[in-house]
């Protein structure tokens, strides 16, 4: 497993932008597919995006795609999450989490197995 710390929330107006950061420990970060799920009051953690450990191939929900993009720096042992044009619904706690899974075609939270202790993000209308 890896530990994972997540950066970068905040209260933002609809149409804003945040990056998310994902600080990782251990030598084999580089090795692990990064994913970013979101869980808002009273539902369940929800898929936002993945990235595979080269960087090579990301997947993204339909509700972000466009707006959103995950990176990686494997030198700096982060992921990012740059969410721009905000919206209300998409007010969250955000996780990151890690996978030793090369592919994921339909990422789920339970392909994870290493997770952040997540990070607030409210968007207001």
């Amino acid at each position: 497993q890896v530990h994972l710390v997540e950066s970068g929330g905040g209260l933002v107006q609809a149409g804003g932008s945040l990056r998310l950061s994902c600080a990782a420990s251990g030598r084999t970060f580089s090795s692990y597919l990064m994913g970013w799920f979101h869980q808002a009051p009273g539902k369940e953690r929800e898929f936002v995006a993945t990235i595979t450990s080269s960087g090579g191939v990301t997947k993204y929900a339909d509700s972000v795609k466009g707006r959103f993009t995950i990176s990686r720096d494997n030198a700096k042992n982060t992921v990012y999450l740059h969410m721009n044009s905000l919206k209300p619904e998409d007010t969250a706690v955000y996780y990151c989490a890690a996978t030793s899974r090369l592919y994921l075609s339909r990422p789920s939270s339970t392909d994870f197995d290493s997770w952040g202790q997540g990070t607030q993000v409210t968007v207001a209308s």
